[in-house]
């Protein structure tokens, strides 16, 4: 049965489906296949007319998740270290470095899928708007999972807000054509600004300061293959 593309349900339905799309698109082109609309609609088990909903454009979805599976793995591995495990600001701070460091190339495919979603103006019946980072939020929240049970959840969720403003395509942009600053430059700001955005919550919900480690990760760790 595929997802019913006339009632889009709730954000996180939205979210999920989205997720089955990209994912789905990313294993078919991970396959060495150029897959058609068709093709990645039987491949996420949802129909055609929801995968337009959702990206208006075959381009759009192929640039998403491409971008995707070039982050995933670099993310994933850095999440994944021992050492974070129960260090809050080093596993944003990680996230940060991951997401804020990319070849010439892929910064030019981001530009791109940030043009097509701007372009694109919405998902025409207004059902399901286009929306692009919900990997960006998912890799923030795992980053933040520490912090669940010393904040309250508004806390939570308006910290994962704030640092989805900070890190990402769109801060990359302001970071080099408003501000022209470096690539490395632009890296450390989102680090700082990420840091503390923690900071402020942890301290906003009188939490204990040492749940916010001082230990840093190093760029060879984040460091894009």
């Amino acid at each position: 049965m595929t997802v019913d593309d006339k009632d889009p349900g709730r954000p996180g339905q939205r979210r999920r489906t989205r997720k089955a799309i990209v994912d789905a698109t990313a294993r078919l082109i991970e396959q060495g296949q150029t897959p058609t609309v068709a093709d990645i609609a039987d491949a996420a088990d949802v129909s055609r007319r929801t995968v337009y909903l959702y990206f208006p454009t075959l381009e759009q979805l192929l640039i998403d998740a491409t971008l995707g599976a070039l982050s995933q793995a670099n993310v994933d591995r850095v999440l994944e270290l021992p050492e974070l495990s129960d260090d809050v600001g080093a596993r944003v701070e990680a996230v940060a470095r991951a997401l804020q460091s990319m070849s010439p190339d892929i910064e030019r495919l981001g530009r791109t899928l940030i043009r097509l979603t701007v372009e694109s103006g919405g998902a025409g019946d207004g059902d399901v708007p286009v929306l692009r980072g919900y990997r960006r939020v998912e890799w923030i929240e795992r980053a933040l999972a520490p912090l669940r049970d010393l904040v309250d959840e508004a806390r939570f969720e308006r910290l994962v807000s704030a640092l989805a403003m900070v890190v990402g395509w769109e801060a990359l942009i302001v970071q080099r054509d408003i501000r022209g600053l470096t690539a490395a430059e632009g890296e450390e700001l989102s680090v700082w600004t990420a840091r503390a955005l923690v900071q402020a919550t942890l301290a906003e919900a009188g939490a204990d300061p040492s749940s916010f480690h001082a230990s840093s990760t190093s760029q060879d760790d984040v460091k894009q293959a």
